[in-house]
């Protein structure tokens, strides 16, 4: 993957993609695999917003039960079970704990009923995902991390786990190699119309100000939380803020759906690259995007909500990292707005304006592949264009070997090479066959095997091939996206010089740059 800004010009292209997240990188994948001649462009990095600022789960919605969404979830357990086949070095499994206290707002038969409907729902899965009922005993030696006062029992069910930040960048890449043309830091300014109808856009370089128009027949627009900001989006729909904290390791392989004690909303705490992710509040937004920050009420509320649950409580001080986004829901109606963002359906909606533009509102990390196919599919439609979509059954860095025997075999490779076992496991999480590359390079470079840093499962080889051939433009583009560094580990400006030398070669940069990508990582 290069960044090459030049390649926009002087091209016809079939569909040009407005907007870098999860939802644009499907559907630039699925339309460059059905042949179309593609363009995709973000204003800043891929997966920067949205996109990497999940809850990294691939899920039907088990709350979306009470709220008798049933289309949502069957669809999102539908694809959570095509992804886990197709993808399973990207999307693997996560069994969730539900504790039963005696205060709890959900009585055991009717959690029950909701877990053997979400299984019911979920066509064709492994019988090992299906929920199980434990005892107080058996569900303590689960989760000790518990408090056991009026604990009484409780449930597990299966989910699925990705790297959201990842997934989105595997997807360009695929595109690309497909034969998308696909630039970062590339702002779509203005569209261009004749007789009322778009035939192209004008879209700025955001490194060195340059314009270049680029014309296309079919033009979409998958920016997100950017779509408030549109004259003809704005209206449909609305914004919702996200919280999550990163907070030291209490869980092993399996994780946690609870309920906050003040308003009843379900939350997580979920394993990740070691460490627990907590989260996420979700309240009403309508402040800078530029800038979405984290109050003291939103982590006062998080820490509180996961304390009514703990034997051992958390402060402030165990707080390592946090990060927060926007979700975007649909909206119909502006004049009726829910109380409670929490009850706003996270359904999909693609419209498409009078000038001939496709816009895509709403919609879940789960179930982005299916969306996608709909707007690829109405694209072709416009096009002529009769390719069925591809992307159910291919995955760009999917190994083609049986998948476990392939996870054994490169993490033994791995360990070989003197990659530590947790880090060898990330490794091929995170690249799928391209680990091939990565381990070829340790072979030449031993040294590349240490951790970058000790307690996070993440080595230099990885940081080396990311720096290299991940479209890299500035160094949070690495370190929070490409890895999560800095929101796992609290780094400090002598850590960041010393990761920032290690790749400073390979992205040319002189000591007054190195100095400018830290500050910018440190602000």
């Amino acid at each position: 993957m290069k960044r090459d800004f030049s390649a926009l010009q002087d091209q016809q292209f079939d569909l040009l993609i407005c907007g870098g997240g999860v939802y644009g990188a499907w559907t630039a994948y699925d339309a460059a695999l059905r042949g179309l001649k593609v363009a995709t462009v973000e204003q800043n990095d891929w997966a920067s917003a949205t996109s990497s600022a999940s809850s990294k789960l691939v899920h039907g919605g088990l709350r979306y039960l009470e709220t008798y969404d049933f289309k949502l979830v069957k669809k999102s357990l539908k694809e959570r079970q095509l992804l886990l086949h197709i993808a399973p070095h990207r999307v693997w499994p996560l069994r969730f704990g539900i504790p039963m206290f005696a205060d709890s707002r959900l009585g055991k038969l009717r959690l029950k009923v909701g877990l053997s409907l979400y299984d019911f729902f979920s066509d064709g899965m492994d019988p090992t995902m299906r929920h199980r009922y434990f005892n107080h005993k058996d569900f303590l030696n689960h989760f000790p991390l518990l408090r056991e006062k009026s604990l009484e029992s409780g449930f597990t069910y299966a989910d699925a786990q990705t790297d959201d930040a990842r997934l989105v960048l595997e997807l360009i890449a695929g595109a690309m190699q497909a034969g998308a043309t696909a630039v970062n830091y590339s702002k779509l300014t203005n569209l261009l119309e004749e007789n009322g109808k778009v035939y192209g856009a004008v879209v700025e370089d955001q490194l060195t100000h340059t314009k270049q128009t680029v014309l296309a027949k079919q033009i979409v627009y998958t920016t997100g939380q950017w779509l408030t900001n549109e004259k003809q989006s704005k209206s449909w729909c609305r914004l919702t803020k996200g919280v999550h904290l990163i907070m030291p390791p209490i869980l092993q392989d399996e994780a946690l759906l609870l309920t906050a004690k003040s308003d009843g909303r379900v939350f997580f705490m979920i394993p990740w690259y070691g460490f627990t992710l907590l989260g996420t509040t979700d309240t009403a937004y309508n402040d800078d995007l530029e800038q979405i920050n984290i109050d003291k009420k939103e982590i006062s509320y998080l820490l509180t909500a996961a304390n009514s649950y703990l034997k051992i409580p958390w402060t402030d001080n165990d707080i390592i990292g946090r990060f927060a986004g926007t979700r975007v829901l649909k909206q119909d109606d502006q004049s009726d707005i829910p109380n409670t963002p929490s009850s706003i359906s996270r359904d999909w909606q693609l419209k498409t304006a009078h000038n001939g533009v496709h816009y895509a509102i709403g919609g879940k990390l789960t179930s982005s592949r299916f969306d996608a196919a709909t707007i690829v599919d109405t694209v072709c439609r416009q096009l002529d264009n009769s390719e069925p979509c591809p992307t159910d059954k291919l995955f760009p860095w999917a190994p083609k070997e049986d998948f476990d025997q392939w996870f054994v075999a490169i993490q033994a490779r791995a360990i070989q090479l003197n990659v530590d076992h947790e880090s060898a496991k990330w490794l091929a999480r995170r690249h799928g066959k391209e680990t091939n590359k990565i381990l070829a390079y340790i072979e030449n470079e031993p040294d590349s095997a240490k951790r970058i840093t000790p307690n996070l499962p993440f080595i230099y080889a990885d940081l080396i091939h990311c720096a290299s051939t991940e479209m890299i433009v500035h160094l949070d583009d690495l370190l929070r996206r490409r890895l999560p560094i800095l929101i796992l580990s609290q780094l400090t400006r002598t850590d960041l010089h010393q990761i920032t030398a290690s790749i400073a070669p390979i992205m040319h940069w002189d000591e007054r740059t190195i100095q400018q990508e830290i500050e910018r990582c440190l602000e």
